[in-house]
């Protein structure tokens, strides 16, 4: 029995992975990413495990995607054209290397596989034959059976030989691609000539194959990589990494990247190296390929209905997936700005699991017309907090409606009411001494861009407000060792750990000082800017409006909102109190003229292995460099760490420079 729940979603799920990959594979539209596809097919496959009464022979997963268009000449292969079965994780792939080796000692075989690593490179794969050593067709796979004739297109590529190093008659796969470098150098030209850009190089490449006129595929200067012998009329290879030799020696081009593995652990191994420094080739990689070795052993492998059961696609971690809303719930900030928050299926993204993705505000959630119950398309680049980028609206339940933004919100103390920030999208607590919003401030008060006390984390702050022990952040410096011992999870060593902290941190920097006071628009570069300025929080206080704005890189509306923080007579008060607690140290007054980096700007995007972004950050400034969080045209260069996110396409798109996280601690060294 199949649940009715079950099967409706099945259905939909069918219906929309079938569109998705027909516009991918037959009309080179993405519709949606490829990673949003393999999200959909997960759950997909997930649910044929399930309930296995479900499977039809229309599904996805019963077929090879792709069918050739009707504007060109079918071609029908000599050899059937095979997709991969995919993994996305180290344990699927040690599954993987189980079931061949469970298969082999069934088929008798007793010998331990060895395995070869290879790219996965992100383009379209072409099926070239040869007689007598001459190029005759190519084509495209297609359905697996029919491709498509592309032969006039493929022919404009250089590196397709139309000749082999010996008259062999041989069917070799590979994969058409375009450079990342010819990628930005044609979407220029589209733009000079008013047309629209182009997403990636797949889809160029797709296109330029699937180009009636051969004129066209050879401006767009395509390369291709050859990895496979699906027939030869000579002696079968008997190892694949033979088997790439025997192609070079024909004259095929190569992928040099390819390794051979004695075992798994060191198929993982390499998928984490690529994983790392992939971003930074010519062509895209979206994972790598894990084949069996020995080519008698992959004979006694076999295939299943639609892949080989000797290889698997190792994919990288997805940057865009699908996933359900839960529901969708306030957050209140350190100024009183509202958040919603879409609380989420949890789903792996970019090598983590989240269950939370933020909604911004709520004409955000107007123009995604995001609702409770919705699969959605989740994006995450780098350590920056996940997006939803769009709703798949045919997969709504019949039971969702459109989500309607409160007029009250209990966090916001008092009677809860709130109000629409003037000219913003954002909404505020009208009552911003709440018990929410004071929270926040002390969270950020505490924390490791403000006054960094070590010890005295979220729970530990949340258990003093709570016993009344601190109502304002000059209260924490009064705090003794009995206070603080009677809470849950204090000893009276964890205690005195804490006051020895506290004391530790009676002596801040200016800039760390005015970070945590919440002040609006005033985070760690606006500080920073400030404190070397002024040098003093008393000459912040008695700063004018014009004289705020008149420092480059503050603005109107920061040198308003702190004017206005500091006019607050409440607010000089608490100033005054944390001045008899803290020694505020001024920033050290080397002339900034005189440091290496002075005048330069970086914007850090991803994440890096060997030091955190804000310790990243910290070094640049020190050298005098300004530390900034968008790209612009003032930008001196990017700096990109592992799964780098749309901050390095726009560096790209303004031909500014990017540096490895290699060449940052050089920079910084």
């Amino acid at each position: 029995m199949v649940p009715k729940e079950a099967r409706e979603r099945y259905e939909r799920l069918k219906e929309s992975i079938n569109r998705y990959r027909r516009a991918y594979h037959v009309y080179d539209r993405e519709e949606i990413p490829e990673s949003a596809r393999d999200s959909l097919m997960r759950e997909l496959t997930q649910l044929e495990a399930q309930y296995p009464s479900l499977i039809s022979p229309d599904s996805p997963t019963q077929r090879v995607a792709g069918r050739p268009l009707s504007k060109f000449k079918k071609v029908r292969h000599k050899a059937a054209q095979w997709s991969f079965n995919d993994a996305f994780s180290p344990d699927e792939v040690r599954e993987f290397d189980a079931r061949v080796k469970r298969f082999l000692v069934d088929a008798g075989i007793r010998a331990e596989p060895t395995y070869v690593c290879e790219l996965k490179i992100d383009g379209l794969k072409v099926v070239l034959e040869y007689e007598k050593g001459l190029l005759k067709t190519a084509a495209t796979r297609g359905d697996g059976v029919f491709g498509e004739d592309v032969t006039h297109n493929i022919r404009t590529i250089e590196s397709v030989p139309l000749s082999l190093s010996r008259p062999v008659d041989i069917v070799a796969e590979g994969e058409v691609w375009m450079s990342s470098k010819n990628l930005e150098a044609l979407n220029k030209a589209q733009e000079k000539a008013g047309k629209p850009s182009y997403a990636n190089p797949r889809n160029v490449a797709a296109g330029s194959i699937r180009q009636l006129d051969p004129k066209i595929a050879a401006r767009r200067m395509l390369d291709v990589f050859i990895y496979d012998v699906a027939r030869t009329s000579e002696q079968f290879p008997p190892t694949q990494l033979e088997e790439l030799e025997y192609l070079r020696g024909l004259g095929f081009k190569v992928n040099p990247h390819h390794a051979l593995a004695q075992d798994i652990e060191q198929c993982v191994d390499f998928w984490e190296t690529w994983r790392k420094k992939g971003r930074h080739q010519e062509y895209w990689i979206d994972g790598i390929v894990i084949k069996v070795n020995e080519r008698r052993f992959e004979e006694a492998l076999g295939y299943t209905g639609k892949a080989p059961r000797f290889a698997v696609a190792f994919k990288f971690p997805a940057e865009q997936v699908t996933t359900i809303v839960e529901d969708i719930v306030f957050q209140v900030g350190r100024t009183g700005v509202i958040t919603p928050v879409a609380h989420l299926e949890p789903v792996s993204v970019a090598g983590t699991t989240v269950s939370r993705a933020t909604l911004h505000n709520e004409d955000e959630i107007r123009r995604l017309d995001v609702r409770v119950g919705d699969t959605v398309i989740l994006q995450k680049a780098g350590d920056v907090i996940p997006d939803i980028v769009k709703v798949l609206p045919e997969l709504r339940p019949t039971y969702s409606k459109p989500f309607t933004w409160p007029s009250r919100i209990s966090e916001c103390g008092g009677d809860g009411r709130i109000e629409r920030v003037p000219g913003h999208a954002a909404w505020r607590c009208v009552d911003l001494a709440s018990f929410a919003v004071n929270r926040r401030r002390f969270h950020n008060f505490v924390g490791k861009s403000a006054l960094d006390i070590e010890g005295l984390g979220k729970k530990t702050i949340d258990q003093l407000l709570e016993e009344g022990l601190i109502q304002h952040f000059d209260d924490i410096f009064t705090l003794e060792e009995g206070d603080v011992s009677p809470l849950e999870g204090f000893a009276d060593v964890s205690a005195k750990k804490l006051i020895d902290a506290i004391a530790a941190a009676r002596k801040p920097e200016l800039s760390r000082v005015l970070v945590g006071l919440s002040i609006p628009h005033v985070g760690e570069e606006t500080a920073l800017l400030l404190a070397q300025t002024f040098r003093t929080i008393d000459a912040v206080g008695k700063a004018g409006e014009e004289k705020l704005n008149a420092i480059d890189g503050v603005g109107g509306i920061v040198a308003r909102s702190v004017h206005q923080w500091f006019a607050d007579t409440s607010n000089r008060a608490l100033v005054e109190r944390l001045k008899k607690h803290l020694t505020i140290k001024a920033p050290p007054k080397e002339k900034a003229g005189s440091l290496p980096l002075f005048g330069k700007t970086y914007v850090i995007t991803g994440t890096l292995s060997s030091l955190s972004r804000g310790e990243a950050k910290a070094k640049l400034r020190a050298l005098g460099a300004h530390a900034a969080d968008s790209v612009s045209a003032r930008t001196t260069a990017v700096i990109a760490g592992e799964n780098a996110g749309s901050k390095l396409d726009k560096a790209r798109a303004l031909g500014i420079a990017v540096l490895t996280e290699d060449a940052l601690k050089k920079l910084i060294s």
